[in-house]
């Protein structure tokens, strides 16, 4: 275990990413708790409402994020402040993200539908910041051997042919698939030869004379979202707490 923790995680200079990832989950799940005993009127917990103002915990998030990335660039790669501002980063990330939907619409959405896509930015974090730590690159540069790495030109293509599988699954209206298949190629390919989503651009452009491709694409959209739809809802209000109806 020791051995491959030296490995994986110090050698590669991955320590502090896995601090910031740790402390980041952490400060969320927190955080949630925090606010949905507020919302239930339990515990010690209050709004923090100084002259009447609400303060948002995305208020401190920034400062945390600006303590930690200061002082990450202010240090080196290792020692003890890395770990620190690593931490620091974290959890301003955290509550950040936490109140994510907030931001998007410039109104306090916490508790709406519209506040669940915070968790869905928080889990699609997680799972990208996991990736890297399990050694993807970005369109696909980790699979290629240290011979091809030498070669520009092999370089270059891979990057370009896997960025462009994510473009064409982000236009077909697979948001989730594209930033995924960023790191893993063979996911944004599986987005970008799948039928697009009904209402997007790929779809407007493309299907707007073949009426039965539109056709075929809003069947397949019906029944993905009556499979998933309601699973996904279940996690999110799990982790995040189930928006007033």
């Amino acid at each position: 275990m020791g051995h491959w923790w030296y490995r994986n995680i110090v050698e590669p200079g991955k320590l502090p990413l896995l601090l910031a990832l740790a402390s980041f989950v952490l400060t969320f799940l927190v955080t949630r708790a925090v606010t949905r005993l507020i919302r239930a009127g339990k515990g010690p917990f209050r709004n923090i409402t100084p002259g009447g103002v609400h303060i948002h915990h995305v208020v401190p998030g920034v400062v945390l994020m600006v303590l930690g990335g200061f002082i990450a660039l202010a240090g080196g790669r290792r020692g003890f402040g890395t770990g620190a501002a690593a931490v620091l980063f974290g959890m301003g990330v955290g509550l950040v993200l936490d109140e994510f939907a907030l931001i998007l619409h410039l109104d306090d959405v916490y508790w709406t539908e519209e506040g669940t896509k915070s968790v869905e930015i928080v889990i699609l974090t997680v799972a990208l910041v996991a990736l890297i730590l399990g050694g993807f690159l970005p369109f696909g540069v980790n699979e290629l051997s240290p011979d091809e790495e030498t070669d520009r030109f092999t370089v270059v293509r891979t990057v370009a042919v896997n960025f462009l599988f994510a473009v064409i699954a982000l236009t077909k209206g697979k948001g989730r698939i594209a930033v995924i298949g960023v790191f893993v190629p063979f996911v944004a390919l599986f987005g970008a030869v799948r039928l697009a989503r009904p209402n997007s651009p790929w779809a407007r452009r493309f299907y707007r004379t073949r009426p039965k491709l539109r056709a075929r694409a809003r069947v397949r959209a019906y029944r993905h979202d009556r499979r998933w739809s309601a699973l996904r809802r279940k996690v999110e209000d799990f982790i995040g707490g189930a928006p007033s109806r």
